[in-house]
């Protein structure tokens, strides 16, 4: 049997040796060369983002809230301000049971368990290392009580903190506001780079409004941290920058005469300072404490405020829409004077009841046996509603439209708060949009006396008569007079910003028939006269809160409280030389003369007397 043998070719064999050589070394060479190319990527090209992601793995930034700015009044007083207060706060990583603690703490200091609840949403949101308050703004009595047992809760501490607090209470809640926590709709809109570290948010009042300013701008430290992510070492620190200080126009002191007058009246007053705009009583009655807000009001008190017939949230200075009854009289004449559909002089005989024509509906005059031969002084002074209801119904809704609005009835005057309505002064072609329906004539009657569907806040009521007092400058009414911080300063207000040109001697008349309403023989509001040395020009108003049917009569003794009218008043002085124009709104009052008239006679004379003496 034959064999075969392979025969060795050793060059062939050497041959692909060489190759392979050749190709693992050219292979090395590659991958050495891919290895020298990430190397200087690492090390030239993404050096600074490497090294900032290995520092962030190694610091962590801590941000640090800044102070938020003080609310002043004018004369510098303090209208919100930060206090420290001891707050009771626990690390759920060094507590063995939560639970059992908890159950333990509410024992101690009586929590209730919508704070247990409050405590526990919190908890979940942070780091279990890191402190989560419980209770704030804890008494001496009960950081005495905590302090004895202190051993017995590893975990537990107690706290100093800055909170805000509101010194006036209710008496300036509408105005200045109030601060919150941040809740989740709001966390979904905030700059968060701005409001970390920051728990709280102006909710309403000047606190929202300027949120931008007394917020401040957020610090931060560079805590260098373990691979727990605990923090062993400071690094750097860069200071927070605190809020700037805001300072009012708002003069407490006239606030609280303002708001003590209302008494058992629900309303509101509003005084501003006719040269400059700034608004010196902006007070809505009855208020609220804004404090309780500040660290989470219970739903037991919220709901209560809520609920309260009384409605103590409710801003009536700006938000309170009312008929302005016979307030709006002396704006009607004056449109009568200068669109020349009548003159001061004309006279015109009042029955105690106005007829349209081939109509036998009697538009009724608040005095019975009426006013007899009357001019626009007398028509003024007596608040004659049958002059009204001619003078109406010459001018037309549509020129009293025109003409009311340039004074900012029905629609917003501007002022530095968050929330104003705009009240409403009608038209055929509002009526036609809003409602479908054809304007009547009786409509314009009643529009002339300031019922009907006119609304007014007390707020345009007050700046409309300081504008009228202006002879026709409009100056937005505001509230914050200057905004100062470390290295701003900014003055607000005091310029007109429109001028409605009106004819001298036509506001002078109007101003005369005013100034006999509280100073003429057969003014409305005489009784204001006989305290004070200076001359005031107003004009009272009855708001009716229900309709009257033709042969019925009103008869305030018999009917409930809550359904007598409301008495209005609006006012300036000194006549001469006018500083102060006021708005008065007393719900159910019943009578402008008696009731609203008095109490802006207080706040004139105190504001007038203030302007004697020195002046801090």
């Amino acid at each position: 049997m034959d064999r075969k043998f392979a025969i060795k070719d050793p060059l062939a064999e050497s041959r692909l040796f060489l190759s392979r050589i050749v190709a693992a070394f050219i292979l090395i060479l590659f991958l050495i060369a891919g290895l020298v190319t990430r190397l200087v990527y690492l090390q030239v090209v993404g050096h600074e983002h490497y090294a900032t992601l290995s520092k962030d793995n190694r610091i962590k930034i801590s941000p640090l809230p800044p102070t938020r700015g003080v609310i002043y009044d004018r004369k510098g007083r303090m209208l919100a301000e930060n206090v420290p207060t001891y707050s009771l706060e626990l690390i759920p990583e060094q507590i063995e049971n939560l639970d059992d603690t908890l159950v333990r703490l509410q024992k101690l200091l009586d929590i209730s368990e919508e704070k247990i609840d409050l405590f526990q949403k919190q908890r979940k949101r942070n780091k279990s290392f890191t402190s989560t308050p419980l209770l704030q703004n804890l008494s001496d009595e009960e950081v005495a009580k905590f302090a004895v047992v202190r051993p017995y809760f590893p975990g537990v501490d107690v706290y100093a903190r800055l909170v805000r607090h509101y010194p006036y209470g209710d008496l300036a809640s509408h105005v200045v506001g109030y601060v919150g926590r941040i809740n989740e709709k709001e966390m979904q809109t905030l700059p968060l780079a701005k409001y970390r570290g920051t728990n709280h948010i102006g909710k309403t009042g000047i606190e929202k409004t300027y949120e931008e300013h007394l917020l401040g701008t957020a610090g931060y430290e560079e805590i260098e941290t373990n691979a727990q992510a605990r923090a062993v070492n400071t690094v750097a620190t860069v200071e927070p920058v605190a809020g700037s200080n805001i300072y009012l126009t708002l003069d407490i002191d006239l606030q609280k005469i303002a708001y003590d007058a209302l008494s058992e009246y629900n309303g509101a007053a509003v005084a501003i300072e006719i040269k400059t705009g700034g608004v010196l009583v902006f007070a809505s009655r009855p208020g609220f404490d804004p404090n309780p807000f500040v660290s989470g009001i219970s739903g037991k008190e919220y709901k209560a405020l809520q609920d309260s017939p009384d409605q103590p949230l409710y801003n009536r200075a700006l938000r309170g829409q009312y008929p302005p009854g016979s307030t709006v009289k002396p704006f009607l004449g004056l449109a009568g004077l200068e669109y020349g559909v009548t003159d001061f002089n004309h006279r015109l005989f009042c029955p105690g009841y106005y007829k349209l024509p081939n109509v036998d509906h009697k538009y009724r005059d608040w005095k019975k046996w009426g006013h007899g031969m009357v001019d626009m002084n007398e028509a003024i002074t007596q608040s004659c509603d049958v002059y009204f209801y001619d003078l109406a119904l010459a001018l037309g809704i549509d020129k009293m439209h025109d003409f009311m609005d340039k004074f900012s009835f029905g629609r917003k005057t501007g002022i530095d708060l968050v929330g104003e309505v705009d009240g409403l002064m009608p038209s055929k072609e509002w009526k036609k949009h809003y409602r479908s329906q054809a304007w009547f004539p009786g409509e314009t009657l009643i529009t002339g006396i300031g019922q009907g569907y006119t609304q007014a806040t007390p707020l345009q009521l007050a700046h409309a008569t300081a504008t009228l007092a202006n002879y026709g400058k409009v100056i937005t009414p505001h509230l914050v007079h200057s905004i100062i911080s470390a290295d701003y300063a900014d003055m607000i207000g005091g310029k007109a910003d429109a001028l409605i040109p009106l004819k001298t001697q036509n506001v002078d008349n109007i101003i005369k028939g005013m100034t006999n309403v509280v100073h003429g023989a057969r003014g409305t509001a005489g009784r204001l006269a006989k305290a004070i040395t200076y001359q005031i020009a107003g004009k009272t108003g009855t708001a009716q809160v229900f309709t009257i049917k033709q042969e019925e009569k009103y008869n305030e003794d018999a009917i409930d409280f809550k359904m007598r009218d409301h008495a209005l008043f609006i006012a300036f002085a000194p006549v001469h030389d006018p500083q102060i124009a006021v708005a008065i709104i007393a719900e159910h009052g019943g009578h402008g003369g008696s009731v609203a008239a008095p109490i802006a006679g207080e706040i004139i004379d105190a504001y007038l007397n203030q302007k004697k003496e020195p002046q801090p």
